[in-house]
């Protein structure tokens, strides 16, 4: 199992700074989601041929590696010309993941929950130009459902994932998504199986409870989502159950810490983050291989 940060909370730290920081917070991987000067959110990525072998000799020399590349665009939204410009996006994004020397990216299904059926058009029309290529580039695509996409639960995205019918192509569990997800982390996960590779490690509160009450949005009837990225233990994920779960399903994959809340102490709460999972992992997994953090 590789442990990886998403670095998300210190994407101000300059690039070629940041795999020694990594480094100091303890990880040796690093799973690169979104930042203006690499992949930025649903544009176009920035970085060129020169700043990629810069970033390499980076990693090298702080002993850090990328797990994965996390890119988000809008390849599966029901506006055509948002849909081609978000394939085009993708395609320098494989390029530059080849270049890093990494195989493994992932990323969430997109689209409109509003407009399930065109947005899954979507998601196909896109998969049938980038499935030949991730699979001709030996890259692993791994996907998970987001609140607010067209697939929002566990069970329904481990079946869309199933029906794309790819090795190359797996399920990514995001433990502070649970509770979009249908609840139920340990059915999605059995119900995954072997195509469980990835895992997202964060806390969120349950905003079901309280009949529905525990966060009050206005006006009422609003579509929004809500959800946290908080430290481990500060929500209501079962993390004992999340990771029994995962041992008994043979879990060997990529488990990233991807804290989002607590950008003033950023470097502490990475820190923290990290030596809980190692907890977790010493009561679960104390019969396999240790993991590399």
């Amino acid at each position: 199992m590789k442990i990886a940060l998403d670095p998300y909370m210190l994407r101000t730290v300059p690039l070629l700074s940041l795999p020694g920081l990594v480094a100091d917070l303890g990880y040796q991987y690093i799973e690169m989601s979104p930042r203006d000067d690499f992949m930025p959110f649903f544009l176009h990525p920035r970085i060129d041929s020169s700043g990629v072998a810069a970033f390499r000799s980076a990693l090298s020399s702080a002993g850090v590696q990328v797990s994965s590349v996390l890119p988000l665009y809008r390849w599966s939204g029901p506006d055509e010309d948002a849909r081609q410009a978000a394939v085009r996006y993708w395609k320098r994004a494989i390029q530059i993941t080849v270049d890093l020397g990494v195989d493994v990216m992932n990323s969430e299904f997109n689209g409109r929950p509003s407009q399930p059926d065109v947005s899954e058009a979507q998601f196909w029309r896109s998969l049938e130009e980038l499935l030949p290529i991730f699979e001709r580039e030996g890259v692993r695509l791994v996907l998970e459902p987001h609140p607010d996409d067209f697939i929002e639960d566990g069970i329904a995205g481990v079946d869309l994932v199933r029906g794309i019918n790819s090795p190359n192509v797996s399920f990514l569990y995001c433990a502070p998504h649970t509770f979009h997800q249908g609840g139920d982390l340990a059915a999605v996960m059995r119900h995954a199986g072997p195509l469980l590779t990835h895992v997202h490690l964060a806390d969120s509160f349950d905003h079901r409870g309280s009949s529905g009450l525990r966060y009050i949005v206005n006006p009422p009837g609003s579509t929004a989502r809500i959800h946290q990225h908080l430290d481990i233990g500060q929500g209501e994920v079962d993390w004992d159950l999340f990771f029994r779960t995962l041992n008994e399903v043979g879990f060997d994959g990529i488990a990233t810490v991807c804290v989002f809340a607590w950008e003033e102490r950023a470097s502490e709460s990475s820190r923290v983050n990290l030596a809980r999972v190692n907890e977790y992992l010493d009561k679960y997994f104390a019969d396999r291989p240790t993991p590399q953090g």
